[in-house]
């Protein structure tokens, strides 16, 4: 089939993907953290004290998202999805309105929870259930609302503050959310159900069987990629969170930064399209490995950057494994662990992933605090891809036989 006619014969399936995963941005820290100079000035809040607020919020999103993941195994998108959506649009207004700093946990959490977990959660496992022999199509596509939000929030709502105040954007934030309720269920008619495709729309996985939660906890392949599901999102989310502190000792404008950030959603597009496109012809196993090799050299860049040119080389290889993330680690749990339980299986990855963006600003927060400064950080981290990098490659060598198998 033609990508045409795969986008002609699928658009309204495909399309209340990219809504879910657009949508989810209002609760991710690229867009949170364009406001962190405002909301450290109006509580008092240190980078650490910040960080650690943001932390503190964030983990208790990954725990619920251990038993709220699993949902999607259970409801239709058309339902859960709404629902998510109007707790995102709650969780922007209490951000709007909140006035005292020992409740920004609680703000935190629940952007978190409904945006950066439930909304995007709730997308990708659809697009993986959904879809088998062009499931790296669909999610290449889906997923392009992450990277149109990355792309266009960040300028709009900067450009926005200079003549409006923050609180007043985070009230147009939840206007947004939950003007999305409305299209969802109207692409969503005639849904594809977990029930009704059952039968239909089923892949196995290793030893030719589905997995259920428990079972891929006690597999080995799952804890050889925990530092790889752990890495990009506490890294990537820390790098966004501490914006504002990188363009101050860089000297450069924050509006210039954020100028650099349609560059490298454009990579990660490219990346993201290029890498749904590849799995679908070789597979999980060959492409995950190599994933998070631009990670270490777009770190390194980013410590040494003295002036734009490093800089823009260093979001070009940080767009290259955000691209890949947004399609690889939701494909590898289908294929090799099955669809018929992926919501739960997707939803331990999924809260491990929101836990790592828990610990990445708090961590390099604290860090800040204690003098160690950002440029530093950064080299330790691109250690870290290495490390995780070594971890994936040995964990997916050892188990990508058992796909070939017979139960």
């Amino acid at each position: 089939m033609s990508i045409l006619a795969f986008l002609r014969s699928n658009a309204p399936w495909l399309s209340a993907g990219v809504l879910l995963t657009f949508l989810s941005s209002f609760g991710q820290t690229f867009f949170i953290s364009i406001f962190a100079g405002e909301i450290r000035s109006e509580f008092g809040l240190s980078h650490g004290e910040w960080g650690g607020l943001y932390t503190l919020g964030t983990g208790l999103s990954a725990l619920v998202m251990v038993w709220a993941g699993g949902l999607t195994d259970l409801f239709r998108v058309r339902v859960l999805g709404a629902l998510v959506l109007l707790m995102l649009m709650a969780a922007c207004l209490f951000m709007a309105l909140n006035p005292v700093w020992w409740l920004l946990p609680a703000v935190i959490f629940t952007l978190r929870f409904a945006g950066q977990g439930m909304t995007s959660h709730i997308a990708v496992v659809a697009m993986s259930r959904w879809f088998i022999a062009t499931r790296g199509k669909a999610l290449s596509i889906a997923t392009l609302g992450f990277a149109a939000g990355e792309a266009l929030l960040p300028l709009i709502f900067v450009a926005l503050m200079i003549h409006y105040d923050w609180r007043l954007l985070w009230g147009l934030a939840g206007l947004i959310a939950v003007a999305g309720i409305p299209i969802l269920l109207l692409l969503l008619r005639h849904e594809r159900t977990p029930q009704s495709m059952a039968h239909l729309s089923q892949s196995t996985g290793m030893d030719s069987r589905h997995w259920t939660r428990n079972q891929a906890l006690r597999h080995f392949l799952f804890w050889f990629m925990v530092p790889a599901l752990l890495g990009p999102s506490a890294f990537n989310t820390a790098f966004f969170f501490h914006q504002v502190h990188f363009a101050d000792i860089k000297n450069v404008a924050h509006v210039d930064l954020v100028a650099m950030f349609p560059f490298y959603t454009a990579v990660s597009i490219a990346a993201m399209v290029l890498s749904g496109w590849a799995l679908d012809r070789l597979g999980t196993a060959r492409l995950m490995p190599l994933s998070q090799v631009p990670m270490v050299f777009a770190f390194l860049l980013f410590a040494q950057a003295d002036g734009p040119t490093a800089m823009v080389l260093g979001f070009f290889f940080l767009g290259l494994t955000t691209g890949m993330n947004a399609t690889l680690p939701s494909a590898f749990w289908a294929e090799f662990y099955g669809t018929r339980n992926i919501g739960s299986i997707k939803a331990m990855a999924a809260a491990l992933m929101v836990l790592g963006s828990a610990i990445g600003p708090g961590l390099t927060g604290l860090g800040i605090d204690l003098g160690l400064e950002i440029e530093a950080q950064y080299v330790l981290i691109a250690g870290y891809f290495v490390f995780a990098t070594v971890m994936m490659g040995l964990g997916i060598a050892r188990a990508r036989p058992l796909l070939t198998l017979a139960p």
